[in-house]
């Protein structure tokens, strides 16, 4: 068992209408390594001046940690198999709906991972999904994860 925390720290700003409605939400992130972000809704579903696009809503954050949590076990998992990886890039996209119950969510996920390597490439795809199988986070979640290699 292992244990993983996040503060979250937010106030009001001065002139703030927290009764009406009009307070800000943007938010301050704090992990436990000592990284800090801003967080914040996204501007598509809470307007400026009350969201900040410059901060990391949850929706992107949930899709990194799918993207993230991926890249290190297909790393790991390709060095296992002797493939140098120089580089790894992944352009993932979350889709958020509403189901027929009126619930929103993020419904799928779809990682794009650009994969470099030295020399033999060995079955990337295989090694993509041994990484998938693998990650805790695609494990802990409902939502539909496709990972679509690019070529």
């Amino acid at each position: 068992m292992s244990k993983h925390t996040a503060t979250l720290r937010w106030s009001q700003d001065e002139g703030d209408h927290f009764s009406l409605g009009r307070y800000t939400r943007v938010h301050e992130i704090a992990f436990d390594g000592g990284t800090t972000i801003m967080g914040s809704p996204s501007p598509d579903i809470v307007r400026e001046p009350f969201s900040n696009p410059v901060g990391v809503d949850p929706e992107e954050m949930f899709v990194a940690s799918i993207a993230s949590c991926h890249m290190l076990w297909f790393l790991d998992f390709a060095r296992r198999a002797k493939v140098e990886v120089l580089s790894y890039e992944d352009k993932a996209e979350g889709i958020m709906e509403t189901d027929a119950a009126g619930r929103t969510s993020i419904t799928k996920v779809t990682l794009r991972p650009k994969v470099e390597v030295s020399g033999e490439a060995g079955d990337l795809d295989a090694i993509h999904h041994k990484a998938h199988e693998a990650c805790f986070i695609a494990n802990s979640v409902k939502t539909e994860i496709t990972v679509e290699p690019a070529a």
